[in-house]
């Protein structure tokens, strides 16, 4: 079985966030960056796949050379081979498309990745490139199995779960419980040193967007303690100023 998983290279969840050139772009500066959490669900659980019924994996990156280190980390947890198309990522239809081109080129059976991203938030790369590929696509997945050509896989839903079966190939996005994130052991970063990582250059997509600027959030309001028998007080903040009543 070819598995591809495909991951980002995002600001981890601590880094402090700025915006240069008139908030128009993001500052990398001093920021530490690491594999999306969802991404890291879906090469798991594609090392545990491998583990149980053979096959290779191979990561799929968009980016620029600066996210080599994460794709290093990728093979040391267990994958096979990496390709990172050398370009800035645009937006989730540009990155799509790079994912699709790649996949044409390479029938696998299996795309996995994360939900979503935890930068850009959008949720719809996996969609796309079923989309783009003609075949089915299904997000977020919590649960997968892999019996005789087929998935069997559960994914979250309104109010619930809903569990389904599937013929290869698909396109799913990840989320927790589908796997525990894996630590890269002594052994597997001095083999991802030597593991192939091929560099290959983007096709052309016509711009589907431009940003026009970054904004931070608002920071956060002052808290105001209300006595527990001064309820009337606190219905009369909520009417007036916070004005959810």
């Amino acid at each position: 079985m070819k598995i591809l998983v495909c991951i980002t290279n995002v600001p981890d969840t601590t880094a402090k966030i700025s915006f240069t050139d008139n908030n128009t772009k993001f500052n990398k500066a001093g920021v530490q960056y690491i594999i999306g959490p969802y991404d890291d669900y879906a090469l798991a659980r594609a090392v545990e796949l491998k583990e149980a019924q053979g096959g290779t994996i191979t990561v799929l990156h968009v980016g620029e050379a600066d996210s080599d280190p994460q794709i290093r980390k990728a093979l040391a947890i267990g994958a096979d081979d990496a390709i990172r198309v050398n370009t800035e990522p645009a937006d989730s239809y540009y990155v799509a498309t790079q994912i699709a081109h790649i996949a044409q080129q390479n029938s696998y059976d299996l795309i996995l990745m994360g939900r979503e991203s935890i930068d850009f938030n959008s949720g719809v790369v996996h969609g796309l490139v079923g989309e783009m590929l003609g075949i089915p696509s299904f997000s977020p997945v919590m649960k997968l199995d892999i019996k005789d050509g087929k998935a069997e896989f559960a994914r979250e839903i309104d109010g619930g779960k809903e569990y389904l079966e599937a013929t290869l190939p698909l396109v799913l996005g990840c989320q927790e419980p589908i796997a525990e994130w894996k630590i890269p052991n002594m052994r597997g970063i001095m083999t991802a040193r030597t593991k192939p990582l091929q560099v290959v250059e983007p096709v052309s997509v016509d711009d589907m967007t431009s940003l026009e600027s970054y904004s931070l959030p608002a920071p956060k309001g002052e808290c105001k303690m209300i006595p527990v028998e001064e309820a009337e007080k606190l219905i009369t903040l909520l009417r007036t100023e916070a004005k959810v009543l």
